[in-house]
């Protein structure tokens, strides 16, 4: 059973694919995503696989990732904000995911991620930044 579970484990993960995301930054934040991949499996949804850094040398309460999904001709297709993510202690890391299950994403799309708010402790103000300026600055121009 446990040659069988192998098996089946290196098939599936044979079958995804991974393509870097594009990883955007806006001026001041807090916290900064060091890579992002997409992982996609056929039939399934594609899930970004990231790092997050807190810069800065205070705990933060939560951050917030947004994805931007461009199709083949670099026009914006869609936006998803990932649920809050929660304490990321002074100068560390942390891993987390975003399921891109929000609307289709094709084979041809890009995509692009960034941090779009954050919250200090104790409850201080959020800080906060627009990210689809830089989001569509990222994308190469298209040749029509």
């Amino acid at each position: 059973m446990t040659l069988l579970s192998t098996a089946m484990a290196l098939l599936l993960a044979a079958a995804a694919a991974e393509v870097p995301a594009v990883v955007v930054d806006a001026a001041g934040s807090p916290v900064k995503i060091g890579r992002a991949t997409v992982l996609t499996v056929p039939g399934d949804p594609p899930v970004v696989l990231y790092s997050a850094t807190n810069q800065t040398d205070e705990e933060l309460d939560q951050f917030t990732v947004m994805v931007f999904i461009f199709d083949v001709k670099g026009r914006l297709k869609a936006r998803q904000v990932a649920p809050g993510r929660r304490t990321l202690e002074a100068k560390t890391t942390k891993y987390s995911t975003i399921v891109l299950d929000g609307s289709p994403v094709d084979p041809t799309d890009s995509i692009v991620i960034g941090i779009n708010q954050a919250q200090r402790r104790p409850s201080d103000p959020w800080w906060r930044a627009d990210l689809q300026p830089a989001a569509e600055a990222a994308m190469p121009p298209k040749k029509p």
